[in-house]
């Protein structure tokens, strides 16, 4: 089926630079892969190569919808439907007619964690993220771990279950940043890592990779998870409340430990896999998965 998925991408800007290395390797995965037709007549959808970046104003995002609209006969058919375009940051809010139904309609591919207000689950699709270790392999069998859990400097900052932490002794808790081969071993010598929702549970991919089971601290439901439709994420990482502080935490990590967590670590190894971005795409990495 994948043979015969074709995407048009319209023709690009004579500069086109993204914020995140993210969006530069999907991009350039994009237009080098075999999806992409140059024959619009045949494509299923159709790519918008423009950096909507973080400073992009909505008349200048209007001014680019309305250029293709006009050029082109292909959004006029589903009003932007069939269309997806690049954006770690999000599209602002706009009234201009362009811009409303290029959010609404549009499929906006994100990083991950996405830009609060700026991503509609029902459509849109986060990224994995850039991991920067990967495990060498993944050990079969049981795993011997130092600690019960492992946070990295900055994964959790809220200030009370931080100082928890640090007065737990069953807690790897950094303050100051580690180096890379101490942040490795600290990852396979841990059961689980600790990460508050926030820009630092990128990281999530990494922890995957090492069979460090993660777990994600948040009081809300968290709806722009990578691969959603693909990882059932519930039987990857744990997910947890802040109100209870480091005693709730530990009790629903005790209950992971006896009845679920060997099943939990393998699952998040192997499906690390689709964190994976390659100069050269490969089957099941990012941009294949």
């Amino acid at each position: 089926m994948t043979q015969n998925f074709k995407i048009y991408a319209y023709p690009p800007p004579e500069t086109l630079s993204f914020d995140s290395q993210v969006e530069s390797l999907f991009y350039s995965s994009l237009i080098h892969s075999h999806f992409i037709t140059q024959n619009p007549e045949e494509a299923h959808l159709f790519f918008i190569p423009f950096s909507f970046h973080s400073g992009l104003s909505a008349r200048a995002a209007a001014y680019v919808v309305g250029k293709y609209r006009t050029e082109f006969i292909y959004w006029n058919r589903t009003l932007g439907a069939d269309h997806f375009f690049l954006s770690c940051s999000g599209i602002v809010h706009g009234a201009d007619r362009n811009v409303v139904e290029l959010k609404k309609n549009s499929v906006q591919v994100s990083c991950f964690p996405t830009t609060a207000g700026l991503f509609i689950p029902h459509k849109d699709v986060s990224l994995p993220p850039l991991a920067n270790v990967h495990a060498p392999v993944h050990a079969p069998g049981s795993k011997s771990s130092s600690y019960l859990g492992y946070v990295k400097y900055n994964w959790v900052k809220e200030s009370n279950i931080k100082e928890q932490l640090l007065a737990d002794p069953e807690f790897e808790v950094e303050s100051e940043p580690s180096d890379q081969l101490t942040y490795e071993e600290r990852l396979a010598g841990s059961k689980f890592c600790l990460f508050e929702y926030g820009p630092e549970i990128s990281a999530i991919g990494e922890a995957m990779s090492f069979g460090c089971v993660p777990v994600v601290i948040t009081d809300r439901p968290i709806q722009d998870l990578p691969l959603m439709d693909l990882l059932t994420w519930q039987q990857i990482a744990v997910f947890v409340g802040s109100s209870g502080g480091v005693n709730e935490i530990k009790r629903v990590l005790g209950r992971v430990v006896v009845e679920e967590y060997e099943d939990m670590r393998e699952s998040a190894a192997v499906a690390s896999k689709h964190f994976v971005w390659n100069d050269t795409p490969q089957p099941f990495d990012a941009f294949h998965t």
